[in-house]
């Protein structure tokens, strides 16, 4: 069940990352951040009211902070580095941040088998080559260190996540969303770039928000599942293949045959993941 949600969940963030990006066309990407986590902030506090997690042990709280902070602060930088650098590079590199919750997991006493070891090695790469990695130049090393920092953020907000749904998944995504929305509103104040959203917008950017807070709820019950921390993250760091797929039948993007070659990939991790 863990592995169902934790797939739910990356099929959420892709989702939320290919209308982030769209929005993000018109809206600069501080604003996009602050109002998408502001709507995604109503959603988690509603469920944290009805279930009456706020009566939950505060172990929760550290984890929540490191996230809110990774989270928005790794939206920035992706969204910067997709706006100054080519795609094909730059999701690629940011897609490799799943390698830091698996990191910090094993280090923290996961020992997956060797059939899982090969699962998670092959979903990743899966992942990767279906963010469309392109071998040519024509990106700025500043796109490249973005992406990079970017996917780091990403990596260490999922394992926040995972960490703090030990003690609640439920206030961890309440803490995490309250810090990411304080912290979005203070740069984008700081910097100028929360204006220009009208009310057309809202629609988009509360759907964004809603899909991004759906997908932390999933992970969070599944990271809460007493399963390893490691293969539960890359289960959800497997967004970049519902982006792409959505890419393709939405907006009828022709997909490379890397990215093709990748979505089958990152299945067949998932299929190994399963049955070791």
């Amino acid at each position: 069940m863990a592995a169902v949600l934790a797939l739910l969940s990356s099929l959420l963030w892709g989702t939320a990352d290919f209308g982030g990006g769209l929005v993000t066309r018109r809206l600069p990407a501080l604003a996009v951040v602050a109002w998408s986590q502001a709507a995604a902030l109503v959603l988690v506090g509603a469920v944290a009211l009805f279930t009456g997690a706020s009566d939950a042990p505060t172990g929760w709280l550290p984890w929540a902070v490191m996230a809110g902070v990774a989270g928005p602060l790794g939206l920035v930088l992706f969204y910067t580095a997709l706006s100054t650098g080519t795609m094909g590079v730059v999701s690629p590199i940011a897609a490799l941040g799943g390698v830091v919750p698996v990191v910090a997991g094993l280090l923290s006493g996961d020992r997956p088998s060797l059939l899982q070891w090969l699962g998670m090695a092959v979903a990743l790469g899966g992942a990767v080559l279906a963010s469309g990695p392109e071998l040519s130049g024509g990106t700025k090393a500043r796109a490249v260190v973005l992406a990079a920092l970017a996917g780091l953020c990403f990596g260490v907000c999922v394992y926040g996540i995972a960490r703090g749904a030990e003690s609640s998944s439920v206030m961890t995504l309440v803490g995490m969303r309250v810090v990411s929305v304080g912290l979005a509103v203070a740069l984008g104040l700081a910097l100028r770039t929360t204006g220009g959203v009208s009310r057309a917008d809202l629609p988009a950017l509360a759907a964004v928000g809603l899909a991004d807070a759906g997908a932390n709820i999933l992970f969070g019950l599944a990271a809460s599942r007493d399963e390893m921390v490691s293969i539960v993250s890359v289960l959800g760091t497997l967004y970049p293949v519902a982006t792409v797929l959505l890419a393709r039948y939405v907006l009828g993007e022709r997909m490379l045959g890397v990215q093709r070659a990748g979505v089958g990939v990152a299945m067949a991790g998932v299929v190994l993941l399963a049955v070791g």
